[in-house]
Formats: C-alpha cells, structure tokens, sequence
C-alpha cells in the first residue's frame, strides 16, 4: 500500500508539472545539450560503428550537425525523427526501432550526464546496462547467493524464477516520468524527457523502444522499484535481477510461494505490469536453475542445451571469439573443442 500511495502521489505531481521534492543532483538541461557534452556524446556513440553508412554521413559533416542539434535544442524546436525499424534474432526474433543518427547522439547525451545520478540509487544485485556488471556477473552472484544459502550444497533451498511479460512494450509513460520527477528538478530538463518518452508508443502511453540507449536507463529506473520492493517489503535477501528476469533463492518453498502472488499485485497495481504466466517456476537449488543463459548446478555450470545447439548451428569465423567467451564461463571442454576444431587458426 505504501508503494502505490507514493506512486499515486508522483503520477499527480508529473501531470500537474510540480516538479520540486525527491532528490536534487545539479544536473541541468543546459549541461545536458552544451556543444561539449555533445561532442563526448558522439564519441562514444561512434564507437564500433564508423563503418556504418548513417554514422559516416554524419561524421562528415560533423561539426554542422553537432551544433545544428544544439541550436534545435536551445530554442525548443528539435523534435525527434521517425524510427527506422528491423529484426533480430536474439535468439528469438525482437522487433528493433532504430532512431535517427542525430536523436541517437542526443540520447546518448541524456544518458551521459544522468546515468551516475540514477545509478547510485539501484540496488547492488541489478545486472543489466550497468558498468562492471552484466551476465556473467549475475550468474556468478547466483552461484555465490546458492552457496550461502545451502551452506555449500549440504541443506536444502529453492529459486523462484519469474519474467515479466512484454516489459519494453508494458512500460508506462506517465510512471517512468513520475519515477524520473523525483530527481529531475529542472522543468526544461524533464520537458525534454518527457518529449524523448512520447517518441514513441506500442499503445497509448505506452512502451520502449529497444534500440534507444535511454531506454536501458529507464527500464532500470522502471524496475528499482521491484528491486526496492523485494528488498525493503518482501526482505528477500537473495535477489537478482537482470533486466525483466529475477530470480529470488530461500530455503522455504512456501515462503516463495506466498511471493509469487504478492509480486504479481505489486507490478499489476504499482508498475501497471505483468508476470509472465509461463515463466514463473520454483527449482530445487540443486536440481540446477537456468538463470542468464547457462544452467547452474552445484560446483559447476553449463550453457543451456538450446544456446550449444544454437552455437553449433550458427558459428563462424566472425562470431568465434564471442562464442568462445560464452564456453570459459562453463563447463563446456568439449563445445569449445568442437568449435575450435571447425575453425582452426
């Protein structure tokens, strides 16, 4: 009750554009859209994709587009171009909304400025689109958390997975913006915010677009508020989370039984969100939980069957070394083996 109260109360101050109270970090709208900060934006956004045609047409005339992007920006006229749209197979097939090279340098310069003044505020155990941490480093913090909770394997104890349905596209506007309102104090600043947000739907008000740098940042912002819930109201104090997969471990079956409806009311009322019907399982520890693309068991993890198969099937010089990488995090002698003996250097 005291989450949605507060985010009912957020939600009022956003649409009525009170923007004071929470916290303050100094970070204006002018330091976001300074030609400097848009200049450190397009070096790292270029990085690994000078050999795009877009980026290449842009970086010719470079100094034109940074400085026009910023005018756009001093005088309240700039307003996003229409996204390009394609297909990945990531493995499944994930619909991608591609921004223009412009907007993207301008969210990249969003997202400079403001991810060390949201971060701070995430939980220790959130793993995705965060600086030292990742995959690999959730999976091992789920190894650490299963070793302590079964005293090295010896006594008893349960993970219950969950996955949220279509999180990107169930991603509400107006609570990200209320969330957002608490550390955004300048009215410039967040109108600009809210003007990147609207860019673009799924439904009315609704959803993320995958491509966007931002909206890593915003779907952490979005879900901090599961990791605060987990934590501080459910007192889980095994969780991890990596974007919309978590996972908490206990050594009470029940106990994680009992979470699994409390959860599913806090996204439903709190975050307009929810769990996906298929993927809500509670495992044995040490029957081996399938966690962030590999299958962990006592002492030792492998890949999932499907990402062998998938690897088998799909390897080739370019993707080698990547796939290669994947095998050092498990036991995977002989798939590594396999792999190098069908590309010898």
């Amino acid at each position: 009750m005291q989450y949605r109260s507060l985010c009912s109360i957020l939600i009022r101050c956003t649409t009525e554009g009170v923007l004071s109270g929470g916290g303050r970090h100094g970070i204006g709208f002018h330091d976001v859209i300074s030609a400097a900060n848009l200049l450190e934006a397009w070096k790292e956004f270029r990085r690994g994709k000078r050999g795009k045609q877009d980026v290449a047409e842009f970086e010719l005339h470079l100094e034109e587009e940074l400085f026009g992007l910023h005018r756009g920006l001093a005088s309240g006229v700039w307003r996003p171009e229409p996204y390009a749209v394609f297909y990945v197979q990531d493995p499944k097939l994930r619909k991608i909304h591609k921004a223009s090279v412009r907007d993207r340098v301008l969210y990249q310069a969003v997202y400079r400025k403001l991810y060390a003044v949201f971060d701070r505020g995430f939980i220790h155990d959130s793993y995705a689109s965060r600086n030292r941490k990742g995959t690999h480093r959730g999976v091992e913090r789920f190894a650490e958390f299963a070793r302590k909770l079964t005293a090295n394997y010896s006594k008893r104890g349960f993970a219950l997975k969950c996955d949220i349905r279509k999180f990107f596209d169930g991603i509400d506007h107006e609570v990200l913006l209320a969330l957002l309102a608490r550390q955004i104090s300048d009215p410039k600043l967040f109108y600009l915010i809210r003007i990147i947000i609207g860019s673009f739907e799924t439904a009315p008000g609704k959803g993320l677009p995958l491509g966007n740098v931002t909206s890593q940042l915003f779907a952490n912002v979005y879900l901090n508020e599961l990791d605060q819930f987990v934590k501080h109201q459910l007192k889980a104090k095994y969780y991890i989370r990596y974007c919309d997969d978590f996972v908490i471990l206990d050594a009470s079956r029940e106990r994680l039984e009992a979470h699994i409806a409390t959860l599913r009311d806090f996204l439903s009322n709190t975050l307009l969100l929810l769990l996906h019907p298929r993927k809500v399982e509670i495992r044995k520890i040490t029957s081996g939980v399938d966690f962030l693309g590999y299958v962990s068991l006592p002492h030792y993890r492998v890949l999932r069957t499907k990402t062998k198969r998938r690897m088998l099937r799909l390897a080739n010089e370019r993707n080698l070394s990547s796939y290669l990488g994947l095998c050092k995090h498990a036991n995977a002698f002989t798939l590594e083996q396999l792999l190098k003996n069908r590309f010898p250097s």
